[in-house]
């Protein structure tokens, strides 16, 4: 079986012929293609994040230099089980050279902002594919307090830096 037709019928998990075969594996490499879908998963989102930071850069108007790198910041989101650090999905910085911007809160004034004033702004303003796939990567590789995620656009390269 060449590598379409396995992706083809892996593409629907829960269907028999992959869910037969599923069961029938042993429990370590059940482990190892969970880790292996992991990473591939991850680096998917990654690219979707590339994509759209790249499409963003695309749109800006004016005669700059082209972008070379974007960033996302944290930002907290209140969720049932306690407060969750996510990436914001609105871009914090566009640079156009290799240094990387400062991004440090130099002075921060913390305000509550209603849940529905959050999300109305996010919906508004914010990329909703862009935003699914920043909430994912969060998901598989929570962030903390002074990450910032930096978009390197001409390598396709995502990572995090610490502030």
């Amino acid at each position: 079986m060449q590598s379409p037709e396995l992706a083809a019928l892996l593409s629907a998990p829960t269907a028999s012929p992959v869910r037969d075969a599923l069961r029938r594996l042993p429990p370590k490499a059940l482990d190892a293609l969970i880790i292996e879908a992991l990473e591939a998963s991850e680096a998917a989102w990654r690219q979707v994040v590339v994509d759209r930071a790249r499409a963003f850069a695309d749109e800006q108007p004016g005669d700059d230099p082209p972008a070379v790198a974007a960033y996302f910041t944290t930002t907290e989101h209140r969720a049932a089980d306690g407060p969750q650090l996510r990436w914001s999905p609105l871009i914090a910085a566009l640079t156009s050279t290799e240094d990387v911007p400062n991004l440090r809160r130099t002075r921060t004034t913390v305000r509550a902002v209603p849940a529905g004033e959050a999300a109305l702004a996010v919906e508004i303003f914010a990329d909703p594919e862009l935003t699914g796939a920043l909430n994912r990567l969060a998901a598989l590789d929570p962030p903390t307090h002074g990450d910032v995620l930096r978009v390197h656009l001409p390598t396709r390269r995502v990572q995090r830096l610490p502030l």
